[in-house]
């Protein structure tokens, strides 16, 4: 028989109650009537063995969370993260760091989207205020992540840069959009921006540097033809 004591911290105008809820081998729940406690819901379910009797203490204050994430974790345990445009964030256990990576070369908006990461999870209490600083490889970003007794750093943090990457999503969206436009405004113009004959042939010289008739210096008094 399996006994699950479930406590209603939610109710706030009800009052508190007991729901007890017996259910027989032969899998026929019986419910009784709701009778007063102080901040539980019992339900009393056999188990497998009748014989062993189970206790559950079940808080319906928690909230499971679900998030998707790109990220892999390398041989030493560290977990690289890569759902950002310009970075790669990194995980470190072992030594209790986060570290951002520019993810092709180093730019001011690089250093933007670093910078915004660090200043968010000093924000929320993830790293430690004056551990923010610049890493052994160039264009990289640390800091140093907060022991916790209580709660799952790494957890909290990995949490905590989903919620980060979340509110990056619309502006790295909007930058796509922009580049894309740009890029459709100089492959297929409108008939405004284009010429009468469509595709331009090229010339026979382009460019300000003449390719013929300039004097060549390595034969003197000697033009080139």
């Amino acid at each position: 028989m399996k006994i699950s004591i479930i406590p209603d911290i939610l109710a706030e105008e009800e009052e508190d109650m007991i729901k007890i809820k017996i259910q027989d081998n032969d899998e026929s729940p019986m419910e009784m009537e709701e009778e007063e406690s102080p901040n539980l819901k019992v339900s009393i379910v056999p188990d497998k063995d009748p014989n062993v009797v189970t206790i559950e203490i079940v808080n319906p204050n928690e909230e499971k969370i679900s998030f998707t994430m790109q990220a892999r974790r390398a041989l030493n345990g560290d977990i690289m993260i890569f759902d950002h445009k310009d970075i790669d964030i990194v995980l470190m256990p072992e030594k209790s760091k986060v570290v951002a990576f520019a993810k092709d070369m180093m730019s001011e908006v690089v250093y933007g989207a670093e910078s915004r990461l660090m200043e968010f999870l000093r924000r929320v209490g993830i790293i430690e205020y004056d551990s923010i600083q610049g890493g052994n490889v160039y264009g990289s970003l640390e800091g140093k992540i907060h022991k916790s007794k209580d709660l799952d750093a790494l957890k909290v943090t990995i949490y905590q840069i989903s919620k980060w990457l979340n509110e990056e999503k619309p502006v790295t969206k909007s930058l796509e959009t922009q580049d894309d436009l740009y890029q459709d405004a100089l492959l297929n113009p409108d008939s405004e921006h284009e010429t009468e004959l469509g595709e331009v042939p090229h010339g026979e010289e382009k460019g300000s540097i003449k390719k013929h008739g300039a004097y060549s210096p390595y034969f003197y008094g000697r033009y080139t033809y």
